[in-house]
């Protein structure tokens, strides 16, 4: 039979404990009652606002936050009281301490875990939409599959350590696998860090037309993680491993603007009039680009005499198109049309000619003639 003080003192730290309990039971329904409330009404004005989705994932790990943080505290409670009576008591207190220490953790973490993700889906629907490139699109979805498994992997390591458990095996036991996973999936990390690099630069996006340094050329048709495919002008699909874009020089046709500088050469001979070739020629261009679709007009066409040939004074015509396959369109028109407009006029485009000095009989020279050689003869 115990002592009178003995039973006063385990029945006060029973009740004082259990009061405890109650207390943050209460507080417990108490905050989840008022976050509904909360969700309720601020759901109504602000449907898709991130506040909201923070107080409904908030809710369920708040009310267990304060349950086990009470019996937490009355454990700690009833044995301050009681320990000079039942030693059991004082001996179970260490890993009733450690396992609330193990549940904050991981609750602690649950929340961080579903935070992040809603927090990152949230900008997902809303935002990433609304901006110019796809990058954010693309990392964002990669970082809502990997953050979970990285957030409660060190939850769980550190729950470990709470616990007691020395996780420095562990560690240097992942450390030694990752190692190795790395060296055989070196070709495959290449290609996936590669493919991050190629994506946050945002040089490059679908629908652009880029020619690799030495490979081929072509519309690109998808950016992905491990490689990039790109449509060819035989309308061929061309898959090129990220390793491979981020080693190579890429010209871009389409950055900073579609538009492109075309150049067109040609010749006309020693006796034709160059001021009168130049006026033709940059009528026709002006022309051209004023009433074709693809005709860059904030640009005016240029024309420049470039050297002396061997048979003409060669010169370039300079003008710019709204894209890369327009530049071939219009460059097609004005070609045609000056060839026409050179023939009308009387304007020659020499063959290459060579002159030759024939002697006379008496050992003298005779006056040269030229002689138009066709290629290949």
């Amino acid at each position: 039979m115990l002592p009178e003080y003995i039973r006063e003192s385990v029945t006060y730290g029973l009740f004082f404990a259990a009061g405890i309990i109650v207390f943050f039971v209460v507080l417990a329904a108490t905050t989840n009652a008022v976050m509904r409330i909360l969700a309720r009404r601020y759901g109504r004005t602000h449907p898709d606002s991130l506040g909201v989705e923070v107080i409904r994932i908030l809710r369920g790990p708040l009310e267990l936050f304060f349950v086990l943080a009470g019996v937490f505290l009355g454990f700690v409670s009833l044995t301050q009281q009681t320990h000079e009576v039942f030693a059991t008591i004082s001996l179970v207190g260490p890993f009733t301490t450690t396992g609330a220490l193990v549940g904050f953790v991981l609750i602690l973490t649950y929340v961080l875990e579903r935070v992040a993700f809603m927090a990152l889906t949230w900008y997902l629907r809303n935002y990433a939409h609304r901006t110019e490139t796809t990058i954010d699109d693309r990392i964002g979805v990669l970082l809502r599959r990997l953050m979970p498994v990285v957030m409660y992997a060190v939850g769980g390591l550190i729950a470990l350590e709470v616990a007691g458990i020395s996780i420095s095996p562990l560690l240097a036991g992942l450390g030694i696998v990752g190692l190795a996973v790395a060296l055989a999936l070196q070709p495959t990390l290449g290609n996936f860090f590669a493919g991050t690099y190629v994506m946050s630069e945002g040089e490059l996006h679908e629908g652009n037309y880029i020619e690799l340094e030495g490979g081929p050329a072509g519309f690109v048709v998808e950016i992905g993680w491990r490689s990039t495919k790109i449509r060819s002008v035989q309308n061929n699909l061309v898959i090129i491993p990220n390793a491979t874009m981020a080693d190579s020089i890429i010209t871009n046709y389409f950055s900073p603007t579609p538009v492109l500088t075309t150049i067109v050469e040609c010749g006309v001979s020693y006796e034709s009039d160059l001021q009168e070739v130049e006026n033709i020629v940059l009528e026709i261009a002006r022309d051209e680009v004023a009433r074709s679709e693809v005709g860059y007009e904030a640009f005016e066409p240029l024309m420049r005499y470039a050297e002396f040939g061997d048979s003409n004074v060669n010169f370039r015509l300079i003008f710019q198109a709204t894209d890369r396959g327009g530049s071939f369109a219009i460059k097609h028109e004005i070609m045609k049309r000056i060839h026409a407009r050179f023939v009308k006029e009387g304007i020659e485009i020499n063959y290459p000619v060579r002159k030759l000095l024939l002697p006379t009989a008496d050992g003298r020279e005779d006056l040269p003639f030229h002689v138009k050689v066709h290629s290949g003869v």
